[in-house]
């Protein structure tokens, strides 16, 4: 459906993206995941038109629009800050681009009708002024601007970085289930790590330009390909050199464990098969309702430890406790001076899902 070959976009003396290839399927989720400055939004960009790359090009259904004007790409872009116009209420916002394209009253007030339904606008709501609706209602006008003129990809850079963090959980399932309605291939760009995990069907890895890791979040967060994938993608505490032999694992390597993969038990309890036993201290907890962390000291180690609460007795900072850790779920990687950002950098050892 969409296809980046060899583009390369500069702006002056600064590369943007040296080279970037990549290919999204028809009907995808597809997010473009990195730090600010990392060049996923110059790709959005790039694909809606407004970038020109200094090479490479752009292919969307085998028909290459690297040159092509953004209004002839077939493609809604849904804006950061949802670029409404002040001045109009939101039908006339809606009905815009539209009204540019000759579209007749009637035929603007079906369409308009239409997709302010599946977008969960009221009539009462199109009377009114994009200042007078709530974040959220504000976001949704600004989809439905980009979903009537029907076209073949929508476009979202950042859509939720304005709203609450309430308000962005709720909306996340919304933009999910209005994507997987219309059937409509999405690009979504964010920096929110959580955000691309719920959302994608798949996502691509952006760290200076370039493509560190594509795949399934699952893969992303389980498998990072990468130490930059590993260390970005949720939490993972950094293992010693003191830990990591015991674990048999090559020395000389940066070495990882995701939160939820290492076990905290009472003294003597069994542990499942495939697990080293530790003994260690706590140092600290912290309480997040659902759940609580806990800093363990093992062997040099500040382990973090996530533990769902369930209403058994936890322990106490300065308590010794009993700690399993399986070598399969240790993410590491050789050992580079750009932390990991170079090929060099690449998982020797991967997590096995399902731990």
């Amino acid at each position: 459906m969409i296809r980046y070959e060899n583009v390369g976009v500069q702006f002056g003396d600064f590369t943007a993206i040296p080279d970037l290839s990549l290919e999204v399927a028809k009907g995808e989720f597809f997010t473009l995941l990195g730090p600010s400055g990392c060049g996923k939004t110059t790709a959005l960009r790039t694909l809606a038109g407004f970038v020109t790359p200094t090479r490479g090009d752009v292919y969307v259904d085998n028909k290459r629009v690297t040159h092509l004007p953004s209004d002839k790409r077939q493609v809604g872009m849904v804006f950061q800050n949802y670029a409404l116009f002040p001045s109009m209420n939101v039908w006339e916002n809606i009905a815009f681009g539209l009204k540019l394209r000759k579209h007749n009253r009637s035929e603007r007030q079906k369409l308009v009708a239409d997709v302010a339904r599946r977008v969960d606008l009221t009539e009462e709501q199109l009377e009114k002024n994009p200042a007078e609706l709530s974040g959220g209602q504000q976001q949704r006008v600004a989809i439905a601007r980009a979903l009537v003129l029907q076209p073949k990809i929508l476009l979202l850079d950042e859509p939720l970085s304005n709203l609450d963090a309430k308000l962005r959980h709720q909306l996340r399932a919304q933009l999910k289930e209005l994507q997987s309605e219309f059937g409509i291939t999405t690009v979504y760009v964010t920096h929110d790590q959580d955000e691309a995990l719920t959302m994608s069907d798949r996502i691509a890895v952006f760290n200076r330009g370039r493509v560190e890791q594509v795949g399934a979040p699952r893969e992303i967060y389980d498998s990072s390909a990468t130490e930059f994938v590993c260390t970005f993608i949720g939490a993972a505490t950094s293992l010693s050199a003191e830990l990591t032999p015991v674990l048999g694992l090559r020395p000389g390597l940066s070495s990882y464990l995701r939160l939820e993969k290492a076990l905290l038990e009472t003294e003597g309890s069994p542990l499942p098969v495939g697990y080293a036993r530790f003994t260690g201290t706590v140092l600290a907890q912290a309480y997040h309702g659902t759940h609580t962390i806990y800093t363990v000291e093992v062997l040099g180690t500040e382990l973090k430890i996530l533990q769902r609460e369930d209403g058994a007795a936890r322990p106490e900072p300065g308590q010794t406790v009993e700690v399993g850790i399986h070598p399969r779920h240790v993410l590491s990687y050789a050992i580079s001076d750009d932390h990991g950002q170079d090929a060099a950098a690449h998982a020797v050892r991967t997590t096995s899902a399902g731990a």
